[in-house]
């Protein structure tokens, strides 16, 4: 499972088939669609409602789709670690998603920039009436009832403007801190596609070594099988013999088939990761690599991942629009100064017309809404202290990401080291069962056991070759440089 941003294999000898991310702060940003409308025409207007802090919207889910529309290529696609990271960076869905919310922040800081920019709109009205006098209650003896009809144009042109509203200008300033924000997610999710990407190649490469591995296991015990029903048939060893091999036969196929199985569904999850057709033929030109990372200091590396993270970043200009918008509700009490006006040409035709105009400014003070004001203030600095101690949760899980990945790189070289050695043995041992039981010196329950023993040592390797590609891999998002040196971390370099 995943702690943080850290991969942690549950055992050593079961890999990751998933991708699991703990929620990171900011990942996604949810749309910011709470923008205060500009002001209406007219003198009379009223201070703009804070500006509420959008939360986090994380689904961890979007990381393991794509959009893409690639058709089949013919033949096999040879597929590197670095193709299939370029194309999730191009067509990965929790990004294409994630960039979105720039697209809507922007939107949502127009919005609010409106409340403080002049609004000019232009109107023509060509009007006729008739008017009943009786209906308006005037009787008047000898005088039309009906009047009419009768009709006029108006051409006219009208303008407000905002001239003075601080409350306005401190949600403004806290929407751009929201657009920031929106940004600097969106290029962390960047670091979030090369981890599910890379976890998924490197998935489908554990996968690979799996099959090889009980592919030998398989074709091991077909030996010893054919030795056993040889023996039995020339009378020097016991139907047991022959029972017993077959049924390690018979379960090294089971091993390799599940094998197999789950080769092909990783294959088809790295696939959907990065955007290609499902149909078509590719296979892995890397091999998992194996290179220690040396030099590792946890202090310089945890002040290296406080500079370096987006995602820490964005959670910054959430705090600083959360600021803005505590701000922007204490100015609620201010007064605003606005201007409305307009003018135009009126007449019963364009040709017999005559210009008229207005032009009205405006003082406003809220003077009884308290209720309202206080409402708005403890909902402002309630989304400011959360969104303080989200910032300070951040850079304590970021210190702690770094760490574990650090001691679980450091875990996973002296896993492969030892892994490595069980393998060796494990062969040795094998191979003395195995001509022990030629020699007749000893039944086959022997070989049976270091068949069984040469298999988990095999995939304990695996497992440990896996855990330490991914604990480099997982160091580098922690350090928030997994876009620009994956290929250092996963190479050891």
């Amino acid at each position: 499972m995943l702690k943080g941003f850290v991969f942690v294999p549950e055992a050593v000898a079961t890999p990751i088939r998933f991708l699991r991310l703990a929620p990171l702060a900011t990942v996604l940003l949810a749309a910011p669609a709470f923008a205060q409308a500009p002001p209406s025409g007219g003198v009379v207007t009223t201070p703009s409602a804070p500006v509420q802090i959008p939360q986090p919207a994380i689904d961890t889910s979007t990381y393991q789709g794509s959009v893409s529309r690639q058709k089949a290529v013919p033949g096999i696609l040879p597929l590197s670690l670095d193709d299939a990271i370029q194309r999730g960076l191009r067509y990965n869905l929790g990004l294409i998603l994630t960039s979105q919310n720039i697209t809507s922040a922007r939107g949502a800081r127009l919005e609010e920039l409106q409340a403080l920019l002049p609004t000019a709109t232009g109107k023509v009205q060509e009007a006729l009436q008739e008017t009943d006098l009786q209906a308006e209650g005037l009787r008047i003896p000898g005088f039309p009832a009906i009047i009419g009809p009768y009709g006029y144009t108006d051409i006219r042109g009208t303008l407000n403007w905002s001239l003075l509203n601080l409350s306005a200008l401190q949600n403004y300033l806290a929407q751009k801190h929201d657009f920031q924000a929106a940004t600097l997610s969106a290029e962390d999710a960047r670091d979030l596609v090369v981890l599910t990407v890379g976890n998924a190649y490197l998935t489908v490469i554990a996968d690979a070594a799996r099959i090889q591995s009980a592919q030998a296991q398989v074709d091991t015990s077909k030996v010893s099988l054919d030795q056993a029903v040889e023996n039995h048939k020339a009378g020097t060893a016991p139907l047991l013999d022959e029972l017993r091999a077959r049924v390690d036969y018979q379960t090294q196929e089971q091993t390799l088939i599940a094998a197999r199985d789950a080769w092909a569904k990783d294959k088809i999850a790295l696939a959907r990761a990065i955007g290609l057709p499902l149909d078509q033929q590719f296979d892995l030109s890397d091999q998992e690599p194996y290179a220690p990372l040396d030099h590792l200091d946890p202090d310089t590396a945890v002040q290296q991942a406080l500079a370096n993270r987006a995602d820490l970043k964005a959670m910054e200009q959430q705090v600083a629009a959360a600021q803005r918008a505590r701000k922007a509700a204490t100015d609620e009490r201010l007064p605003t100064i606005s201007f409305s006006g307009d003018y135009g040409d009126i007449g019963i035709n364009p040709s017999h017309s005559h210009g008229t105009g207005d032009a009205v400014g405006s003082l406003d003070a809220p003077l009884f809404e308290e209720a309202k004001l206080r409402g708005d203030a403890k909902q402002a600095q309630s989304q400011l202290d959360q969104a303080q101690a989200r910032l300070s949760d951040m850079r304590g899980q970021i210190a702690a990401d770094v760490r574990d990945s650090i001691l679980d790189i450091q875990a996973a070289e002296k896993l492969v080291a030892v892994a490595k050695s069980n393998v060796d043995l494990a062969n040795e041992a094998l191979s003395e069962a195995q001509q022990r039981y030629k020699a007749g010196v000893s039944d086959n329950l022997a070989v049976s056991q270091a068949q069984q023993a040469v298999a988990q040592a095999d995939q304990q390797y695996v497992a440990a070759l896996y855990q330490h590609n991914i604990a480099k891999l997982s160091l580098a998002r922690a350090l928030g440089v997994a876009q620009t040196s994956y290929k250092n971390y996963v190479g050891g370099k």
